[in-house]
């Protein structure tokens, strides 16, 4: 039951659709596109199409951008989730302003190692039901993915298998998983991986990374065998790409109502 879920990145106040790989500095950055629109037109859009779960993404700490992030979660309480900078002082905060979930990323490994009892911390102070761990990651040369951290630049030691999965859904309902090594090119999924997240998790996963066509829907559905659910960004005509806003909802109400594994 792959459904499609929307994402709203935020980076110096504006909406934008950024190549994942270029986000270590200013310097370099890939832009793929930057909305004149707010991010409350984007979260209205996903409210009146029943884009349910998206996330706001902010990429960048910074008040402008939480402010930018808080106008998007107000257009549509309770709904959107919000990721980007979180950590145990504020996540309470975000979900206290209308954020039906925040999403953790970084702040789980200091000096790029694992710390266990942060995520203990924070699944406290928030809920499991309330928290999303973000794996994002990029393939090492002995061909395993890596959770990759700030800004997706620093690879951890942490190798994604059933076994770290399994135990962080003791603490989380739900994981967000970038392949930052094609993030933003529109150039196709990670499929291997799309099949091991399929097979990996027990809880609700949204892949990010390559989608370029509606056909993409369709590809993650059968390789996860419903399992995994996929976001667009650049690929998006919302964002200046070619696929089609109204054309993605309509085959994901579709490819939703079909039974796992068809």
């Amino acid at each position: 039951m792959t459904r499609y879920i929307g994402c709203i990145d935020i980076h110096a106040g504006k909406v934008k659709q950024i190549v994942g790989g270029t986000l270590q500095s200013s310097t370099g950055l890939a832009t793929n596109f930057v909305s004149e629109k707010p991010s409350s037109y984007y979260a209205d859009l996903y409210k009146k199409n029943n884009v349910i779960r998206s996330h706001v993404i902010k990429l960048g700490l910074s008040d402008e951008n939480d402010r930018v992030a808080l106008e998007a979660i107000k257009e549509w309480p309770n709904h959107l989730q919000v990721g980007g900078g979180v950590n145990d002082t504020n996540a309470k905060w975000w979900i206290e302003q209308g954020a039906d979930k925040v999403i953790i990323t970084s702040w789980l490994f200091p000096d790029g190692r694992f710390d266990k009892g942060r995520l203990e911390r924070i699944s406290n102070i928030v809920g499991r039901d309330h928290l999303v761990v973000d794996l994002s990651c990029r393939r090492r040369a002995d061909g395993e993915w890596a959770v990759a951290i700030n800004k997706w630049q620093t690879l951890t030691s942490m190798v994604l298998n059933r076994e770290v999965f399994g135990m962080f859904e003791q603490y989380c309902s739900e994981f967000l998983v970038h392949a930052a090594d094609v993030e933003g090119l529109c150039k196709g999924i990670e499929e291997e991986l799309v099949s091991k997240l399929g097979e990996w998790s027990r809880v609700p996963v949204v892949y990010a990374g390559g989608a370029m066509s509606v056909k993409d829907l369709e590809l993650v559905e059968r390789l996860s065998r419903g399992r995994v659910d996929l976001t667009y960004g650049s690929a998006l005509d919302i964002f200046g790409g070619d696929v089609k806003f109204a054309e993605l909802v309509q085959v994901s109400e579709r490819v939703s109502e079909l039974p796992k594994g068809v």
